[in-house]
């Protein structure tokens, strides 16, 4: 018999050459399906992107919006924009990126609307609680406008769920007003609200450290005592903004006194019972009114979207919103209802 030698040796480095060829064809294997992934998503993106854009025209000034047929086949157009949520100026964070400044996409949207000759109506879908004195004023003083640019033109404000402070503040540039049966309309006031810690920070030994050009730049430091001339003050600045409210109120609604004006909320049936609003009813009623309003048998009702790109619309699919911290920032005066 003739001896036999096994090498293992060998054997060995064969095997472990197989296992390296064989995980550098699945990477290979794996960075070409990937680099296929993001061709076939940049084709696509093209795809849905179109032609780029060109910036030659004041972009702030006349937004252009895609128009989304909403509802009716008639011709007189109507533009139904939405004012929902906390009046806030400012970007939300999100995981990835922002969400857009709720106070300029309405104002961008009222603003597109009044540049188009051919829009004679505004159905403004109400449902917020109100928020920041000045954002708020600002989207009266736009629906003003937008009925000023041209003859005939109308508000209809139909109030979904909430139609409080700051939002009836914006509301009170309407022609009408119509509630849903259970929705709740009013608070009109201003309100400014603080935390004091002075008792907590002497329990555990914090004090505040300021360093101020005058008596009254520190007003209502969280560490410090109250200053009652500090609240004579800041109670005449939320009693000033608070005449401005209750004189707009008075003069849309045709009030005989501001005996009610004092931040109370009422349901559908007692704010039409005290002339906050001019009707109650749903969707359908609120489209027949404004019908009613223009003179027509039917509208042609659109409503506005933001152009995006193909990768802005992935994006923004799926993402939740980060909390908002923004009421929980230094003290403010608001209209709205905070109970």
């Amino acid at each position: 018999m003739f001896p036999f030698h096994l090498n293992t040796g060998a054997l060995s480095m064969g095997s472990n050459g197989s296992k390296i060829g064989y995980w550098i064809a699945i990477t290979v294997l794996a960075l070409m399906l990937f680099g296929s992934f993001l061709t076939n998503i940049g084709l696509v993106a093209a795809l849905f992107a179109g032609p780029e854009a060109e910036d030659d025209y004041p972009v702030d000034a006349e937004p252009l919006f895609e128009e989304m047929w909403s509802a009716g086949y008639g011709d007189a157009k109507v533009v139904r924009i939405g004012l929902t949520g906390v009046i806030l100026r400012g970007q939300r964070e999100r995981l990835f990126g922002y969400d857009p400044d709720m106070v300029e996409s309405i104002l961008s949207q009222i603003r597109a609307a009044t540049i188009d000759s051919e829009v004679r109506a505004i159905i403004l879908e109400v449902d917020s609680p109100g928020g920041e004195v000045t954002p708020s004023d600002e989207i009266h003083a736009a629906l003003k406008a937008f009925k000023a640019g041209q003859e005939g033109r109308v508000v209809l404000v139909f109030v979904r769920d909430l139609g409080a402070s700051g939002a009836y503040y914006a509301a009170m540039a309407g022609d009408y007003i119509m509630a849903e049966p259970t929705a709740i309309v009013g608070s009109v006031g201003v309100i400014m609200q603080t935390l004091n810690m002075k008792g907590l920070g002497d329990k555990v030994g914090l004090k505040s450290v300021t360093i101020a050009s005058g008596a009254n730049k520190d007003m209502l430091n969280p560490f410090e005592e109250v200053d009652p001339k500090h609240v004579a003050l800041l109670q005449e600045l939320v009693d000033g903004m608070q005449d401005r409210f209750a004189s707009i109120v008075v003069e849309s609604r045709g009030l005989e006194s501001r005996e009610l004006l004092d931040g109370r909320v009422f349901d559908a049936e007692m704010a039409l019972e005290n002339k906050f609003i001019d009707d109650i009813g749903y969707w359908d009623d609120a489209v027949a009114q404004m019908e009613e309003m223009l003179g027509v048998d039917d509208l042609y009702i659109i409503r506005y979207q933001v152009k995006q790109s193909f990768f802005d619309a992935l994006f923004q699919a799926r993402l939740p919103n980060l909390p908002d911290l923004a009421l929980a920032q230094s003290p403010r005066l608001l209209y709205l209802w905070k109970p």
